[in-house]
This record gives structure tokens, C-alpha cells and sequence, in this order.
């Protein structure tokens, strides 16, 4: 399984390219793709979205919450800003999903490298594959 972020999802529903697309693609059509909760609020939120992408989102597993989610993504969201590092509640919500579960992450957003760096957080990043 991957978790798929909200910036790569957008990507691929976008006909965008990259290698966080070409993941997402193969990870969709294997049914390995999981959402973390937060992924699919950000998504949802959109009030031009698509039924057809709403159905789509609608069909696919999500992370589940862990006891003591909370608490542990807190503390990291703690630990790296008190390193200066940005980091953005939804992205750190995002990241202690994945770290819970111990799935990779696949997205385009840069800021998810310093919680990579401080938590072993494994992401499989947007390159381009053309």
C-alpha cells in the first residue's frame, strides 16, 4: 500500500506527469492506494469538485486513526518547529498517518522533507518521469 497526498492526487486527476503520478496510477489500478483521513477533507473541500472524482475518493480506503494519533502528531509537529523547520498542521496530520501504518507517502510537496528527515517518514517524491 502508499498513501497518496493531496498535491500528487490533484496531479494525477489533472493529467499531470511525474513519477508521484505514475505511482499513484499503478497504485490505483492494483487497489494498493490509501488515503490518510486529511487527504480526503483537503480534497473534499474543493466546492467545484467533481462527482465523478467525489465517487472516486468516496472508493478508496483511508488510513485509520491510531490510539494516541493525536497526541504523537502534536509532538511532532513540536519537534520541528522547535528545529525551525516548517511545518504546516495538515502535512504533519498527514505524515503521522503514514508513519502509524508505516506506508509510504507519495507526493510533490517539498515540505514534507523535514518531517522525512526527522522521522524516517518514507516518500516517494514527483520527479519527473519524462
Amino acid at each position: 500500500m502508499i498513501a497518496i497526498d493531496t498535491s500528487t492526487l490533484i496531479a494525477y486527476l489533472s493529467g499531470d506527469h511525474g513519477l508521484d503520478v505514475d505511482a499513484t496510477s499503478i497504485a490505483l489500478e492494483h487497489r494498493q492506494a490509501i488515503l490518510p483521513p486529511v487527504v480526503l477533507a483537503e480534497l473534499l473541500s474543493d466546492p467545484r469538485l467533481r462527482t465523478e472524482v467525489r465517487e472516486l475518493l468516496a472508493a478508496l480506503p483511508m488510513l485509520d486513526l491510531l490510539d494516541g494519533y493525536w497526541a504523537r502528531a502534536g509532538l511532532l509537529r513540536a519537534k520541528t518547529l522547535a528545529r525551525r523547520r516548517k511545518a504546516a498542521l495538515a502535512d504533519v496530520l498527514i505524515a503521522q498517518a503514514c508513519l502509524d501504518h508505516d506506508v509510504e507517502l507519495v507526493t510533490r510537496d517539498r515540505d514534507f522533507a523535514p518531517l522525512a528527515h526527522l522521522t524516517g517518514l518514507r516518500l516517494i517524491p514527483a520527479a519527473t518521469s519524462r
